[in-house]
């Protein structure tokens, strides 16, 4: 198995692996930290020894023996008797059978995903765990994507697991009631992990094909859970038209190659008739929310067949109603560019300059590099490309850099 295969399938099985040990009784904050010691292990180990014939059972079993490590310690530490009961370092690197069988085998991630957006947490926290223990981002890329120090977002990821203990949650399915409580938050949580999927915060790559479809297999679990909810269906739908595109993104040396100039005939037209299916079944039954409106845009694209024949006044105006109903600085920014689509880039930078000086968007490329593409339409190359330059500067995407470089680069 090649590197980035096993890297994949142990992102896919540690929401599995700490389901399981959660499910059965261990402590959140404790089930974690072994999980990522069997992963360790299982990293260093199975390039080696070959992979076993059960790869959860095996996971499991390594956790679960560090965990009776980790009781046996502290119940030693408690008494005084450390050296009496401490187990030998060898016993901590006894692997299992090779054939060893899961604790469970049910699939506990969708029930982990709701115990990470316990309401004793605060919504960045909640979408920071849920990141780390269900997404499998590891922390530092967590914290790419709060743009904040790694070691500030350790420590909020390690109070977060120490706040779900202290209000006594627990791993299990929860009333109905609770469950709704906590959807607003599972689908945040859920939109980010597919945004860094679809554009990696960083790195080489544009995208991680793993963190989308996780998050699609995630939002799909949530929709049979709740069929009827208008929003669970609006994020599903938007990440299904979104990722149909995917595929055109990427030029064969992996640079960015932006929706205008994309080979529509590479989008996946099984996702786009999913996700347009979905939306129209949807919009006119349920009360519309922002993730709705996300789709019905995406829907728009994706319904076009070149982009000369998108429809921006429909963009533009559904952009409108979701500024109305969610009003935010990027939405204002990606409105801007539909205006300029509709009544010329001179109308786009003017609803661009509205937004000079807040400071959610203080020091974020994707302000930059707008403002730079509204200069250039309106005529303006040497500003377009200082703009470019500017925005080059900000992105922490190698891809995204390299298409900024060259915007810039066109313009002399």
């Amino acid at each position: 198995m090649s590197t980035d295969g096993l890297v994949e399938m142990l992102r896919r099985l540690a929401p599995q692996v700490l389901g399981a040990l959660a499910r059965n009784g261990a402590g959140f904050a404790a089930a974690e930290d072994a999980v990522q010691e069997a992963l360790l292990a299982a990293a260093q180990r199975w390039p080696v020894e070959g992979l076993p014939r059960n790869p959860q059972g095996w996971l499991i079993t390594v956790a679960s023996r560090r965990l009776t490590d980790q009781h046996r310690a502290d119940a030693a530490r408690a008494r005084r008797e450390a050296a009496a009961v401490a187990l030998t370092p060898a016993d901590h690197l006894v692997a299992p059978p090779a054939d060893a069988q899961p604790v469970v085998v049910d699939d506990d991630t969708l029930t982990l995903l709701f115990l990470c957006c316990h309401p004793a947490l605060t919504p960045p926290s909640q979408v920071a765990l849920t990141l780390r223990a269900v997404g499998g981002l590891t922390t530092a890329e967590v914290a790419r994507a709060f743009l904040v120090p790694e070691a500030s977002m350790s420590r909020r990821i390690s109070r977060a697991k120490q706040r779900i203990r202290d209000a006594g949650g627990r791993f299990g399915v929860l009333a109905e009631a609770e469950r709704h409580q906590r959807l607003d938050a599972v689908l945040q949580v859920l939109y980010l992990i597919f945004n860094e999927g679809y554009t990696a915060s960083a790195g080489p790559a544009l995208h991680r094909a793993e963190l989308t479809g996780e998050a699609i297999r995630l939002t799909r679990q949530v929709r049979r859970l709740l069929p009827d909810d208008g929003e669970v269906a609006g994020l599903l739908a938007l990440m299904l038209l979104t990722e149909a595109r995917r595929p055109a993104r990427t030029g064969p040396d992996g640079a960015l190659v932006p929706l205008a100039e994309q080979n529509r005939r590479r989008w996946r037209a099984d996702l786009i008739q999913e996700g347009v299916a979905l939306i129209t079944e949807t919009l006119p039954r349920s009360v519309i929310g922002p993730y709705q409106i996300q789709a019905a845009i995406a829907a728009v694209h994706a319904e076009a067949g070149c982009a000369a024949e998108t429809d921006w006044a429909q963009i533009h105006a559904l952009y409108e109603l979701l500024e109305r109903i969610a009003p935010n600085p990027m939405t204002t920014l990606n409105r801007a560019v539909a205006l300029a689509m509709v009544r010329g880039p001179d109308a786009g930078l003017e609803l661009v300059a509205t937004l000079d000086g807040d400071q959610r968007l203080a020091g974020h490329h994707r302000f930059s590099a707008v403002r730079a593409h509204l200069l250039e339409l309106a005529g303006d190359p040497a500003a377009a490309r200082s703009g470019y330059l500017d925005a080059a500067r900000r992105s922490t995407s190698l891809p995204e850099r390299r298409y900024l470089e060259d915007r810039a680069a066109r313009l002399g």
